[in-house]
């Protein structure tokens, strides 16, 4: 199983409702790209940061941590938000 912990910085942003919007469409696209479980876990009042928390369950732990930084790098590359700081774990049961 691996975990991914995002701390995103969204810098045009100016109130909630248009941060729930850009988070809303970044978790969106890559629910629908990648098919991971991800949800907005942390600092949900602010309205120019976010925490983004991603999960995804195989047997592989290179499957796991090369597919985890696949969905980052889409998350870079849409350009809506910046990623200040990014943590990854892969749990073995």
């Amino acid at each position: 199983m691996g975990i991914c912990h995002l701390d995103v910085i969204i810098p045009e942003n100016h109130s909630l409702k248009g941060k729930r919007q850009v988070i809303k469409r970044v978790i969106d696209r890559v629910k629908n790209r990648f098919n991971i479980s991800i949800a907005e876990v942390g600092d949900n009042e602010l309205w120019q940061r976010s925490q983004l928390g991603m999960s995804l369950v195989g047997n592989d732990r290179k499957f796991i941590n090369s597919y985890l930084d696949r969905v980052v790098n889409f998350i870079e590359a849409m350009n809506i938000v910046h990623i200040a700081h990014s943590e990854l774990e892969i749990l073995n049961f």
